[in-house]
């Protein structure tokens, strides 16, 4: 588990959670407001192959990480203080099983003008998942044939891109991978 202190992290204190990929539409935890956000020096990026939740070591399912450069728009959750130690406990056991992210803080801008820090998870590049850039197709391919503990890939795509619109954000590259994965999707 992530020690709280390492992180500058109080349970005195509401802490901020930064969504960009299922935890938009499935967090898991409780908390009070919900808001859109927006994190500068990183973006959303289909860079991780899963091999648990949303495929299989044989058969790897494609999914979403924060990767280095850019911007993200996504959600920011604000955790009650009296949620917080057993909020990032959930969620590390939830996004750290196989240690393909970090957990870190990162300043964020809420689309109401407040500047906060959110607890998120970023890539780590150096480990065995992360597929790095791969092409449209070949994402579309993993995306397509991965199935896990959590369902399968593309489901986990389309949902992602549902919240990314409600946004107000369009996507084209995922928009691409998800119409070439659904073309390229066994029956």
């Amino acid at each position: 588990m992530t020690d709280l202190s390492t992180l500058n992290i109080s349970d005195t204190e509401d802490l901020w959670v930064f969504a960009y990929g299922s935890l938009m539409w499935n967090p898991g935890f409780d908390f009070e407001e919900r808001v859109p956000a927006n994190v500068e020096g990183y973006h959303r990026s289909l860079c991780v192959l899963s091999t648990m939740y949303r495929g299989t070591p044989e058969r790897p399912g494609l999914v979403l990480g924060l990767d280095v450069g850019g911007s993200c728009c996504g959600l920011a959750f604000r955790v009650a203080a009296k949620n917080v130690a057993k909020t990032v406990e959930y969620l590390d056991e939830r996004e750290q099983v196989t240690k393909v992210y970090t957990s870190v803080l990162l300043p964020a801008t809420l689309n109401d003008g407040r500047e906060i820090q959110t607890y998120t998870f970023i890539v780590r590049r150096e480990h065995e998942q992360f597929a790095g850039e791969l092409s449209l197709e070949e994402q579309a391919h993993l995306v397509a044939r991965g199935k896990g503990q959590a369902g399968r890939a593309l489901e986990y795509l389309a949902n992602t891109i549902e919240h990314i619109t409600e946004l107000g954000l369009h996507d084209p590259e995922l928009h691409e991978v998800l119409n070439l994965a659904q073309a390229d999707a066994p029956s």
